[in-house]
């Protein structure tokens, strides 16, 4: 197998790994986008080859950065995100050669020769155990490499997780379990093991494939079964259970672009006036009275604690639909989701987990030499707090629209007793890119985590109602006005991944870190045996000449 059919199968891998997250949404090429990277990856290539697959993938994923500051935000994201998986393919090196001359996934190399002739049964059981080991240990060590990139420098940018490829799959479940990193984590490994299942048969041990083959099918049943027993739990909660009526308001922008806060009134009267339409609907009997009515991010990028027209637009508003409005809007240093009622400004939540060079600048002054729309970005703080507000006595877990992609984010408002969450948005900055429907994936996967519906309010959309099951019952369209209304359920039941938090993400990364480790120093070991014949070799050629 040559070069360059290595590298079309990695970058082939990487448009897989794309292909999974929204809209498109094919979860299935995630652990076969895997297999064929593990099939075609060898010691020798292992970085370069990762970071053609990664690259690729991240390069896909993200243009809707660069939709309205260019092309190069977009290409330079890619690169940094590349960046962090080149130690993951240095890992993987490591790891191999751990494993020669025996390990299972080269599908072409030198050591392919050694197991073709392998006719022996115990050779053929330790060739598949090396394969399933390495295939293990490389899902352990994706997982630690995934942890830093989610997490360093400036809180990470856990956007990109093979984890929010899964929504609607039978592995998405699993992340009740542990968060993310446990779906990720199943991606991984049961693409490794397909690549050693593979190799093995194409060298014929038909034999000694069928209990791999097997564990491959025993472990997505379980991941199926796992799924429908706890969606079945679900349902039955929602019938048995409490419910309240709530409403995302979607207003709309004027325009695309940077720019459309320049039109601050018009945003806000776009969703007082919508509000509006929906109390005349109560009015009439054409909608319930919601009990809860949610405003996207920047509703109200008019400040209404200093501005006293925007104050009475927002107090009018509740008025007109008879429900506390939860608006999004801002203060000098804080990103706002504040809790309206006739009384005023109550219960609020500043945004925590803020978007660098979005919502603050890193490097300011120098960013301002390479692209000159780096002073529109804002100078927000991180907020503080739980994460909860309170809305006609049910508790509402809030996480601002990047905020989402965060595990602490829902994680500490569901702990503080959150009974259903919501995440208010602002896509219109990104136009009519697949971000919004990447968002709504991880909204979806949190409702799985956490149990708990999701209201998302997004100013230009895509809004939507995702019930604990992760369905969507009520969705809008793109840049345009509407009003969503449905029932959903409260709860107060606390998931695995809940209780214990990050400490299963941080086991895996110590057991993928550990494994690393062990790897180096078992290949520093076995280079002294080496060196004496490679000098003896050298010493008689010499004598030779």
């Amino acid at each position: 197998m040559g070069l360059l059919f290595r590298v079309l199968g990695a970058g082939f891998s990487g448009l897989m790994l794309f292909s999974t997250f929204q809209p498109t949404g094919l979860w299935w090429a995630g652990p076969l986008g895997f297999a064929l990277f593990f099939t075609v990856v060898t010691a020798r290539r292992a970085v370069l080859l990762t970071a053609v697959q990664a690259f690729t993938m991240y390069a896909l994923l993200l243009p809707w950065i660069g939709e309205f500051v260019g092309a190069s935000a977009w290409i330079a994201l890619a690169v940094v995100q590349t960046l962090y998986l080149l130690l993951f393919g240095w890992g993987l090196k490591k790891l191999w050669l751990w494993g020669a001359p025996g390990n299972a996934w080269p599908s072409s190399s030198a050591k392919s020769g050694h197991f073709a002739k392998a006719n022996t049964s115990a050779r053929q059981k330790a060739s598949m155990t090396r394969g399933v080991f390495l295939s293990l240990a490389a899902a352990l060590w994706f997982v630690a490499v995934d942890l830093l990139r989610s997490s360093w420098p400036f809180g990470g940018f856990p956007w990109g997780r093979i984890a929010w490829g899964q929504v609607g799959g039978p592995l998405a479940m699993l992340i009740t379990v542990g968060g993310p990193a446990v779906v990720t984590f199943a991606v991984v490994f049961i693409g490794g093991l397909l690549a050693v299942l593979i190799r093995h048969l194409r060298l014929g041990f038909y034999r000694q494939s069928v209990p791999l083959s097997a564990s491959v099918v025993v472990i997505l049943l379980g991941a199926v079964a796992f799924t429908a027993i706890t969606n079945n739990q679900r349902q039955q909660a929602s019938k048995e259970g409490e419910t309240r009526n709530v409403a995302a308001i979607q207003g709309n922008v004027p325009r695309l672009g940077l720019d459309f806060a320049a039109q601050r009134s018009a945003v806000l009267n776009n969703h007082v006036h919508r509000t509006e339409e929906l109390g005349e609907n109560i009015k009439n009997g054409k909608a319930p009275q919601p009990d809860i009515v949610v405003w996207p991010e920047n509703a109200s990028d008019v400040n209404p604690f200093s501005d006293e027209s925007a104050a009475e637009a927002i107090s009018g508003a509740v008025d007109a639909v008879g429900a506390p409005i939860l608006v999004g809007t801002v203060t000098p240093e804080h990103n706002r989701m504040v809790v309206w009622t006739p009384e005023g400004a109550g219960e609020f939540h500043d945004k925590k987990f803020l978007q660098p060079f979005g919502e603050y600048m890193p490097f300011r002054d120098l960013l301002r030499k390479v692209n000159s729309y780096v002073d529109q970005a804002g100078n927000f703080q991180p907020g503080h707090g739980t994460g909860v507000v309170h809305m006609n006595n049910v508790a509402v877990g809030v996480a601002t629209c990047y905020e989402v992609s965060f595990d602490g984010a829902f994680r500490d408002s569901v702990r503080h007793g959150a009974q259903i969450m919501t995440s208010p948005t602002n896509n219109a900055t990104f136009g009519f890119t697949d971000m919004t429907y990447q968002q709504l994936a991880m909204n979806r996967m949190r409702a799985l985590e956490y149990d708990r519906p999701v209201v998302i309010a997004a100013t230009s959309g895509v809004s939507a109602i995702v019930q604990p099951d992760g369905t969507v019952t009520k969705q809008s369209r793109i840049f345009t006005p509407d009003i969503l209304q449905a029932d959903i359920p409260l709860r107060d039941t606390m998931t695995l991944s809940a209780r214990i938090g990050p400490v299963l993400e941080w086991v895996l990364s110590a057991l993928g870190c550990a494994a690393v480790i062990l790897a180096m120093y078992a290949g520093r070991a076995a280079r002294p045996a080496a060196t004496p014949r490679a000098t003896t070799k050298k010493k008689s050629s010499r004598q030779h000449s």
